[in-house]
């Protein structure tokens, strides 16, 4: 199969996956909003700051060098799975320690074996990271949905039944070391490597250089992403936490589904294309009309409809979440665009650069975090919408070095599509108070989001016909 069929099946295979399991978390986070309360989100929230960081360490930037290495060897693989094993096991431990302390910081003694508990999902894990990566070289993305699916279905199940039964938290904890046991069991079964244990100096040396870079570079980003967390889950009540939370969810469902679909398709394409520029800048530039067309007109919408949505997803409890939702869905339409510009340097290997980019972007924003916390909470979410600007700035100094795309070359690309989806949001926003659809919850969702899709759809008709040609042409002509 060639590489464009291969890609081509890829992007198939992601999307199945990645709806079906947007899905499954979409329908099963809605469920367990009715059952559960604010707080119960907000305590998870905390936690999973710390638990993030950690599986940040065991999915490190080693496994990112396997996908980038042309040929890898058995010793490239035990390397990478003893130390990731290990290393697994030293930060459980850590965590296990620490675990008091958090509690105590937070004030909320739950939070121990609420971190225990859930810290051993990263454990777990850790037993088929290696697997998981030589799938996605392998562009083996139907394998892996076939594997995640399952796992995830299981997993949401367990978490209903425990909410339905008045496990609280708990639910949302053994939910996900339910699913982080399955995967680990089916991926272990159909594995394609045997694992085994083995260490080379030379080998370990050559992927830590590329790969330590990118683990830093992801702690950072982790911590920063999380520093509202933080500060909220210290200075603010689990119930605001709770409300952040879902906001934050509901408007990663749409940027997830679409970004995860293009970037983990992406990025091993961009690996086997790295030396041919044009081609690379061709792909790339595709790529993120893809994901504004797309992106933009569903976050925008959802602003316009937000009061709506969550009252018929969420129920009346979930009102206060609205205002920030409203702010984070700014933040997200450029959020998928980082990660796009920042691929490019990791397939040219130049993770020192990335870490670099990292640097810079995160002092700018521990600016605005420090800020936000004399000024509040609403002053931190407006920070992160002038934060996502920045750091698209930032992201793209190199894209342009490299490939020769320049970040204006590239808000000129996709500027069209969100001007449209703007324009389309602000329609559909002031009809709603001359349409006889208001008071009625269900209905001015369907009919507002009904009227927008075919409003965009027109414009982008109207002004980029042609563009959706080339679109068509490029993914789907032989």
């Amino acid at each position: 199969m060639s590489l464009k069929k291969k890609a081509i099946a890829g992007v198939g295979w992601t999307a199945v996956q990645q709806f079906s399991t947007q899905l499954i978390n979409f329908g099963t986070s809605i469920v367990l909003a009715r059952l559960l309360q604010v707080e119960d989100f907000g305590l998870i929230g905390i936690i999973l700051v710390f638990i993030n960081l950690s599986k940040l360490f065991i999915e490190s930037g080693l496994t990112q060098s396997l996908v980038r290495t042309s040929e890898i060897s058995e010793a490239d693989l035990k390397t990478v799975f003893t130390f990731t094993f290990l290393l697994s096991g030293l930060l459980y431990l850590i965590l296990f320690l620490v675990a008091p302390f958090i509690a105590r910081f937070y004030q909320k003694d739950i939070l121990v074996q609420m971190i225990r508990v859930y810290g051993l999902t990263f454990v777990i894990g850790s037993l088929g990271s290696v697997q998981n990566t030589i799938m996605s070289k392998k562009l083996q993305f139907k394998k892996i949905m076939s594997i995640s699916l399952p796992s995830l279905v299981l997993s949401s199940l367990v978490s209903i039944v425990l909410a339905y039964y008045d496990y609280g938290v708990w639910a949302l904890v053994y939910g996900a070391l339910t699913q982080t046991i399955i995967g680990t069991i089916q991926v272990l079964i159909r594995r394609e490597w045997n694992p085994s244990f083995g260490f080379s100096k030379v080998h370990f040396q050559k992927h830590f250089s590329f790969g330590f870079k990118l683990t830093i570079s992801g702690f950072l980003d982790v911590i920063f992403n999380n520093l509202i967390a933080i500060i909220m889950g210290k200075f603010y009540s689990p119930y605001q936490v709770g409300l952040f939370n879902r906001a934050d969810s509901l408007k990663q469902f749409p940027v997830n589904v679409i970004s995860n679909i293009l970037n983990k398709t992406t990025y091993p394409l961009f690996a086997k294309i790295k030396d041919d520029h044009d081609k690379l800048k061709m792909v790339y530039s595709l790529l993120i009309k893809l994901v504004t067309l797309i992106i933009a007109p569903i976050l925008i919408l959802a602003i316009a409809l937000s009061e709506p949505l969550f009252n018929v997803l969420f129920g009346v409890k979930w009102n206060n979440a609205v205002p920030y939702f409203q702010i984070l869905c700014l933040n997200g339409i450029l959020y998928p665009l980082h990660a796009y510009n920042l691929n490019v340097l990791k397939v040219k290997g130049r993770s020192d650069l990335f870490l670099k980019l990292e640097v810079y972007k995160k002092v700018i924003f521990l600016f605005i975090i420090v800020a936000g916390f004399f000024y509040g909470i609403f002053f931190l979410l407006w920070g992160t919408v002038l934060f996502s600007c920045i750091a698209f700035w930032i992201n793209t100094y190199y894209t342009a070095k490299f490939i020769q795309y320049t970040a204006l070359e590239q808000i000129i690309d996709i500027a069209p599509y969100i001007l449209i989806a703007m324009s389309t949001g602000g329609i559909v926003f002031f009809l709603k108070f001359y349409l006889p659809i208001t008071g009625n919850n269900l209905t001015e969702l369907l009919i507002g989001g009904v009227l927008g899709f075919i409003l965009y759809s027109v414009g982008i008709l109207m002004t980029k016909k042609s563009e959706l040609q080339n679109f068509y042409q490029l993914i789907f002509k032989k």
